[in-house]
């Protein structure tokens, strides 16, 4: 991280999130340490006029760049910056012959900011409140629908975050943004407001692969206090080139939702789309950071790191999901994983036909159709 000198308080500062796979040892484990230096080495280079500080991480065999600074979100500079990184990544991922180098960066020139390019992106511009907690979710194996009910948990139901009873500013609710993925011409965007409308926002949210939680704002205070990722991999490169792995923003505490809160719904372990080749369904574990991926290339996995920051400064990191607590959901969720994968191709363990339409099963379905006979 940088070490900066201090501005003055109550300053409006920029989050970003910017996360991609470009290389991985040993088929989809975790990237290699050269890896994660050089676009460390390259972000320490060539960011100190632009970032106020940053950290870099990994989920299963994905990088994310989070920094600060006071550019605001989309910002050219910014995403050229972790785009080059990921370059130099890339670089180093084939000098030792990592599997998937460069594999989420999916266009040849950059052209403005890495939307529509393969990473994923989760940005927002805040004014430091005097304590500013947020918490950092990065996913692998899945893709952006997977922080659906989860958020919708942590905003919506008193069940998982009683501040929805307890704080009058929560009490009044909040702003969901929610994008239309499979609409590729443009960003489709819908506003619906909790509580009046949770059944409409639940009637969306529960298709994971088409309606995804973009933004969610404060309506005490208009307040922007969620991010999310909304790349589909699949819709940019026309095939499959691997899951979307989201990330997500969420800041926490006074007049939003409490950390713990937030964290609640991540219990369930509820089954998302992911696991092996993108095409199985299979419960998201909540795992420590730097974790690695296993088991039939999973589970769907996600981490949470939780940052204060002051004046754009970072503190170290907290684990959010290291806690023996998490080790009874993690149990829990083997469990549920061995379960729905001893039904193999069957049915509901694998993904319906609209995802799998992007992998080498419509090549042998349209074989297949040739021979069919109808039956006098």
């Amino acid at each position: 991280m940088f070490q900066v000198s201090s501005f003055k308080n109550f300053m409006k500062i920029t989050l970003s999130i910017i996360k991609a796979d470009i290389g991985s040892i040993g088929g989809h484990i975790k990237p290699s340490q050269k890896l994660l230096d050089a676009v460390e080495n390259y972000i320490r280079k060539n960011g100190k006029q632009l970032l106020i500080d940053f950290y870099i991480g990994h989920t299963g065999d994905d990088i994310a760049i989070l920094s600060t600074h006071k550019r605001g979100v989309l910002d050219e500079k910014i995403h050229k910056l972790c785009w080059d990184a990921f370059l130099a990544g890339t670089k180093a991922a084939r000098a030792q012959g990592l599997y998937g180098a460069g594999q989420d960066l999916l266009k040849d020139t950059f052209s403005g900011n890495v939307k529509g390019m393969g990473p994923a992106v989760a940005e927002m511009e805040i004014e430091e409140r005097p304590s500013e907690p947020f918490l950092m979710f990065a996913a692998d194996k899945t893709e952006p629908g997977a922080y659906n009910l989860p958020l919708y948990l942590s905003f919506c139901d008193p069940m998982h975050t009683p501040g929805l009873i307890l704080s009058p500013k929560l009490k009044q609710g909040f702003k969901f943004r929610i994008m239309d993925v499979s609409y590729t011409q443009a960003d489709k965007i819908i506003e619906l407001n909790s509580p009046e409308e949770i059944y409409d926002i639940a009637a969306l949210l529960r298709d994971n692969g088409r309606f995804v939680v973009e933004s969610i704002w404060s309506r005490a205070s208009g307040e922007q206090v969620v991010s999310a990722s909304t790349t589909r991999l699949h819709n940019i490169a026309g095939k499959y080139v691997g899951k979307d792995d989201p990330v997500t923003l969420v800041r926490t505490q006074k007049d939003f939702p409490a950390t713990g809160e937030i964290l609640s719904p991540y219990t369930i372990g509820h089954f998302v789309a992911g696991f092996m080749r993108g095409s199985h369904n299979g419960p998201l574990m909540p795992v420590k950071k730097n974790s690695s991926i296993s088991f039939f290339d999973g589970p769907p996995v996600v981490n949470c790191l939780a940052f204060s920051v002051k004046n754009g400064k970072l503190t170290e990191p907290a684990d959010a999901f290291d806690h023996p607590y998490w080790d009874y959901v993690r149990n829990n969720v083997s469990r549920k994983a061995e379960e729905i994968r001893r039904q193999g191709f069957l049915g509901p363990a694998m993904l319906p036909m609209s995802e799998l339409e992007y992998t080498g099963v419509m090549e042998t379905l349209k074989k297949l159709e040739k021979k069919f006979k109808i039956k006098k």
